[in-house]
């Protein structure tokens, strides 16, 4: 049984970190394909964007009601549902033919791949306390390669075999780390006593007593909203002139995002040390020169290489400096505080592959662009507003 802030053995940080990224692979495996799935089922380019819209909106609905339950019952039991549901889930999309299910089967996908929000919890509250902010930001890494690794290896499995060989790869890939996990993971004790309704009530608890728990959740879902605006329409940029590039070309711009996981490790020994606020205001001016070299080097492959990691590294700055110190404000409800952050994060993100869509409906790459610059106005507003 781990003690808290007792130290996490070095084999299980990473062991948690790895998982962390092939889960959250499953979320991203999409984007590099959404225009292979719209030609193969022959679809519209909203309909394919709705396959990243449902896999995000699950993704937030899982965070929000799955992830307190750690705090009331055994991680295990929990992880035994999930790991099953996504390998089913999975491995039903590469069957599917109609676009419904495949939708459906996003839903759930996005659901089941929150595992890696049970482990950053685990590590910042088991870690000892001069190792915390380091720690999670060990995990987060994994998170991050995941999220990179995902479109590269989607990209390249889609333009050689097909976008439903990469989701019976995805199923392999998932029953293997379920395995992992299971033969890894120690059990730990809950945190909270009483019902189930009791606990997601204290999640407005929570949100009354912190208040920074209020303003670095809000804000930190803008930068990502616009990250995934960015995203969630650059295959179908790509498949037009003068790029005419298929998903091998998509997966392998997201590996110019490596920069961000590298910030990920890094940065989080030197939040105290630059401060939250700064760190929000980098980020968010990083997100800015982004956008402008999405708009006036849009035909240029240097410019959406300089972006991408313009844009990574500037989310990575705003992600860690706002989730890492929340840790901190109440230990025991650190998986409820986790809750709160990233179901909120990711209802930006939602918001943002929402915006992203209508956006190239009716405006082309343009009106792309304007949605995501909007949000990451909307992030920055509450920085300085606030002064925090």
């Amino acid at each position: 049984m781990l003690k808290e802030d007792a130290g996490l053995p070095r084999r299980l940080l990473y062991t948690l970190a790895v998982i962390s990224g092939v889960s959250v692979a499953n979320l991203y495996y999409n984007q590099p394909l959404l225009d292979m799935i719209r030609q193969d089922l022959g679809i519209s380019t909203l309909a394919a964007n709705h396959i990243a819209l449902y896999s995000q909106a699950g993704y937030a609905l899982g965070l929000l009601f799955l992830i307190p339950l750690a705090d009331l019952v055994s991680r295990r039991r929990i992880l035994l549902a999930v790991f099953a549901l996504l390998i089913l889930s999975l491995a039903a999309t590469a069957a599917a033919s109609d676009i419904r299910a495949i939708h459906g089967f996003s839903l759930v996908i996005g659901i089941c791949s929150v595992v890696p929000q049970f482990f950053i919890p685990l590590a910042a509250q088991y870690s000892r306390p001069e190792e915390k902010n380091r720690n999670v930001g060990i995990v987060l890494s994994g998170l991050l390669t995941g999220i990179l690794a995902s479109r590269v290896v989607s990209g390249a499995v889609g333009e050689w075999l097909g976008w439903r060989e990469m989701y019976v790869m995805a199923t392999g890939l998932m029953t293997l780390s379920a395995i992992a996990a299971f033969r890894i993971l120690p059990d730990t004790r809950p945190n909270f006593s009483g019902s189930y309704g009791a606990l997601m009530r204290s999640l407005f608890t929570l949100l009354r007593q912190y208040p920074l728990l209020r303003l670095y959740s809000v804000r930190a879902a803008f930068a990502f909203g616009a990250l995934l605006c960015f995203w969630a329409s650059l295959a179908f940029k790509m498949a037009q002139a003068p790029f005419h590039a298929g998903s091998d070309i998509v997966g392998i711009l997201g590996l110019c995002g490596i920069a961000g996981a590298l910030t990920a490790t890094v940065a989080g020994k030197y939040i105290t040390r630059v401060g939250i606020h700064r760190f929000n205001c980098i980020g968010a001016l990083l997100q800015f020169i982004a956008w402008a070299l999405f708009l006036f080097g849009a035909e240029s492959y240097a410019s959406l290489v300089f972006g991408i990691v313009a844009i990574d590294i500037g989310m990575q700055c705003i992600q860690l400096s706002n989730q890492a110190p929340l840790f901190g404000l109440c230990p025991a409800a650190s998986n409820r505080i986790n809750t709160i952050f990233m179901s909120t994060y990711f209802a930006g993100g939602t918001l943002g592959t929402f915006l992203s869509g209508a956006a190239w409906a009716h405006f082309g790459w343009p009106g792309v662009v304007a949605a995501g610059a909007l949000l990451s106005a909307a992030s920055l507003s509450l920085t300085l507003l606030s002064g925090k």
